[in-house]
């Protein structure tokens, strides 16, 4: 019988590689996306249909569109759920308006939570489930000109180590992985000079890509797992 995994942000690199990874290891898809659907559509074309439960397109800047993914996704019994959606936020505290927090932190605290919240009990009741959630090493270090982004990725390490000692008597994993410098769109902005000043300051002297964000999620999902829990793994290169 196939696992299902709700992947919460499938049209970025690091949703899709892990989209790539985790079919491999028999679970089925229900994948979610903002607003990047050519992206989607790519990944469709490549998948096995049979991999494919449905494609759940949603704002996660809104309550609306957490009730969206809660709507469609209720018909379905969920495995796991790996939160790999998100965004940048780059400028000087001093200058983020009141609308900047609000959507930090809805797509990135407060939909993780309403989401995990409403299939926990399932979970719980059925005694298994993985939830995995896609952090940042700016989430225990901070960065200065990304100060909302530190600040929601940090609450996102302090739920993932508070919920993990609720659920793991029930048998069900919560776990966290915290990439630093990958080769994203994410990093697209900034220039060839910045980006080697970068890869000097880091041991392996490269940037990170998303498959090996990917296959730690996939290790996360798989049972050789299985005395995990609670950890926030970092993919920093040594950084």
């Amino acid at each position: 019988m196939k696992k299902r995994l709700l992947l919460i942000g499938a049209s970025g690199e690091i949703g899709k590689s892990i989209a790539r990874d985790v079919v491999q290891q028999g679970y089925s898809l229900i994948l979610h996306y903002h607003s990047n659907k050519k992206t989607i559509t790519e990944l469709l074309d490549e998948m096995p249909s049979e991999t494919i439960e449905t494609v759940i397109q949603a704002d996660l800047t809104t309550h609306e569109g957490v009730q969206k993914i809660l709507n469609n996704v209720s018909p379905y019994t969920i495995d796991a759920i790996v939160f790999a959606s998100g965004t940048a936020a780059y400028g000087l505290f001093q200058d983020c308006s009141p609308d900047d927090r609000e959507q930090m932190l809805y797509l990135h605290v407060q939909a993780p939570l309403e989401i995990t919240q409403a299939l926990l009990p399932t979970m719980i009741r059925r005694q298994q489930g993985h939830i995995v959630f896609i952090t940042s090493i700016w989430g225990s270090v901070g960065a200065s000109n990304e100060v909302l982004y530190s600040t929601v990725k940090g609450a996102q390490n302090s739920f993932i180590r508070a919920l993990s000692k609720e659920t793991g008597p029930s048998g069900v994993y919560v776990n966290g992985v915290s990439p630093g410098f990958i080769d994203t769109k994410m990093n697209a902005h900034m220039t060839h000079d910045e980006r080697a000043l970068i890869a000097e300051d880091i041991p392996l002297q490269r940037a990170g890509t998303s498959e090996e964000v990917a296959h730690v999620v996939a290790f996360l999902l798989d049972e050789r797992s299985s005395y995990i829990q609670g950890e926030i793994i970092k993919v920093t290169g040594g950084w």
